[in-house]
């Protein structure tokens, strides 16, 4: 089946309503979001993008094994960044296609290298759609499980362009070889109650840069997914924080 759109390669914009109440003028991509359509190699993969009035910055998410774009604990976050004034791109890692053969065999969840491929190719076609509007919006990653290993090699590859990596119960160590490469300041979340995972995620710190800001915050009671009352809530709460720390330009007085 070919799961190819229509057009070659879209964005379909919707109007946000501006908090303010007011109606930006002049200003591209000021307060849109909607569904997209990204051509990468031979696949299509789709994507929300959600960019609110006056975006600060926009942060791409990488989504875990067997999740998609529609992982209610991603679009939790995603809309806790919007509140803050940073935009989101949520978007699938495989092709339609690809997502109906992996729920059979599993064949793709676990290709780190491709799932990263994926991850720098629609960043490239972000930057190159945005207009006049990306000198304005620095970009970020947010990576959940696997997608957090993807995140980190897709930063090695983008080094001037992802300006900060927070992965939500990630898999650092499955991007071992590129950890030593990540410039971008990495911001490692795990649950208290995720043992092997926080034994990978104190691994994956020590083989990141010294010389790049980095953070394993362990959340008192949490587990794997984050589950429990208001721990995801604090999830968003301190990657907004992060974003916003290394991800925007410090004004100059």
């Amino acid at each position: 089946m070919n799961d190819r759109p229509s057009a070659l390669g879209h964005v379909s914009y919707v109007a946000r309503e501006d908090p303010s109440g007011s109606t930006p003028s002049g200003e591209a991509l000021s307060t849109r979001g909607g569904t997209i359509d990204i051509p990468v190699g031979k696949v299509w993969l789709q994507g929300e993008l959600t960019i609110p009035a006056h975006a600060k910055g926009l942060v791409l998410f990488a989504h875990g094994s067997g999740s998609s774009r529609f992982s209610s604990r991603n679009q939790f976050v995603a809309e806790e960044l919007n509140e803050v004034g940073l935009g989101t791109c949520l978007f699938d890692l495989l092709s339609l296609d690809e997502e109906r053969e992996d729920q059979v065999t599993s064949q793709y969840r676990f290709d780190i290298s491709l799932l990263a491929k994926r991850l720098v190719a629609v960043t490239d076609w972000l930057e190159a759609h945005l207009g006049n509007a990306k000198a304005s919006l620095p970009l970020g990653y947010f990576g959940a499980s696997t997608g957090a290993a993807a995140a980190l090699i897709a930063a090695a590859e983008r080094p001037t362009v992802v300006k900060a990596v927070v992965s939500r119960g990630g898999r650092p160590d499955m991007a071992a070889h590129s950890l030593s490469k990540v410039q971008a300041p990495t911001l490692l979340l795990v649950g208290g109650l995720d043992d092997v995972v926080i034994t990978l995620n104190r691994q994956a710190y020590n083989r990141l840069s010294p010389e790049v800001p980095k953070e394993l915050m362990i959340i008192d009671g949490a587990s794997h997914l984050f589950e429990e009352p208001g721990k995801l809530a604090y999830v968003a709460k301190v990657a907004a924080q992060w974003f916003e720390k290394y991800m925007i330009p410090s004004e100059v007085e």
